[in-house]
């Protein structure tokens, strides 16, 4: 499999003592590591009117951990449920205790939902994946025997090589969208819509999903300095319930990318996006202004009339109106990092670990290293 370049990003800057404090203090707490009684793997599941498919899904995700001999955890965070999904979680996890249900009070949406899962979960790993059984846990094992084999990596990324879906309404849509936000976000992955992926724990800890970025996990992942690689995964078809994404999350996914693009290059200096922009819309109207003047007082002519003096005091002013806009978002920007300290930047204990030269990237690995 073709290889690709991935991003490993830092954007190192200064910060009031008070604040580097603050960051300190919540950089140690992570790399103090999970608690002593810690499952080693936290699995993720937002749920939302699955109700046919709990049980199965609980088994076979019981089915695939156990012989592997990992300390594991199932999260199943209902998302508002409305056909029972939410009783029905609650009676299994009084028989499984390493079964632990998030009840959110309404619909939030996928991305909150998996949040909601992130913010509880203990393990060292996490997974997650789709409670449609469309994912297979038993791919979980192999995700994390590619992890242990390969230290210097962060997030594996399932790809379903093999789809199992209509081509139409679901492939071909799909398709289009990854390679827009591949070529838009810089990070190069075959299948952004598979749910079935596997981080380490401090990579959770530093991403927040807002809206429906749980599209662009991966990318935002590439951003606080993860590795990523993907690999093939199984796929199979729905067989009990109705699929909840049609052709329109293809609409949507084109207005979240004008957020991300933004997000990822201009979330520091949003003057330089908004500023950019009416610099050059203000000098525009600038030269057209200077031009009418020549003409007003050097060639005679009258001006009073012309939609040119018009067109260039609108550009003038919308590029004054931009150029504000940017010096807002800068204090913004200050306002959101300075009082509650929240660094601009991530760090880590050590180094990362240098590739396992005594063995090669197993089948499937496409790597997205720095």
């Amino acid at each position: 499999m073709q290889e690709h370049p991935g991003l490993d990003i830092s954007a190192p800057q200064r910060m009031p003592s008070a604040a580097a404090a603050m960051a300190h203090r919540q950089v140690s707490a992570l790399d103090a590591g999970p608690p002593a009684d810690a499952p080693q793997v936290s699995i993720v599941i937002p749920i939302y009117n699955e109700a046919d498919n709990l049980p199965d899904l609980v088994q076979r995700v019981h089915d695939a951990m156990v012989p592997c001999g990992r300390s594991f955890e199932l999260i199943c965070v209902d998302d508002g449920s409305r056909d029972g999904s939410a009783r029905i979680l609650q009676a299994l996890a009084a028989e499984r205790p390493w079964l632990q249900p998030v009840y959110l009070i309404r619909n939030y949406g996928q991305s909150t939902a998996l949040q909601a899962g992130f913010d509880v979960v203990r393990g060292e790993f996490v997974a997650t994946l789709d409670g449609d059984l469309q994912n297979d846990p038993l791919d979980i094992p192999v995700l994390l025997t590619h992890l242990d084999a390969h230290p210097e990596l962060d997030v594996i990324s399932g790809w379903r090589k093999d789809r199992q879906d209509a081509a139409l309404s679901r492939k071909l849509p799909s398709r289009i969208a990854n390679g827009l936000i591949s070529k838009v976000t810089g990070v190069k992955l075959h299948d952004y819509g598979c749910a079935l992926k596997l981080y380490r724990s401090q990579i959770i800890h530093d991403l927040r999903l807002y809206g429906e970025l749980h599209r662009f996990i991966p990318a935002l992942a590439a951003e606080v300095g993860a590795k990523i690689v993907e690999v093939p995964v199984r796929h199979h078809a729905r067989t009990r319930g109705t699929s909840k994404y049609g052709i329109d999350r293809t609409f949507r996914v084109l207005l979240d990318l004008l957020w991300i693009k933004f997000l990822l290059r201009f979330l520091h200096r949003p003057i330089h996006a908004f500023g950019g922009i009416g610099l050059g819309l203000g000098l525009m109207g600038l030269l057209i202004l200077v031009w009418l003047t020549f003409e007003k007082l050097v060639l005679g002519q009258s001006i009073g009339g012309r939609p040119l003096l018009m067109l260039g005091g609108l550009l003038v002013l919308i590029g004054a109106q931009l150029v504000a806009t940017g010096v807002l978002g800068e204090m913004l920007t200050r306002i959101y990092h300075e009082p509650q300290g929240r660094p601009q930047y991530m760090t880590r204990t050590a180094p990362r670990p240098a590739p396992n030269q005594t063995s090669t990237a197993a089948g499937g690995l496409a790597r997205h290293d720095s």
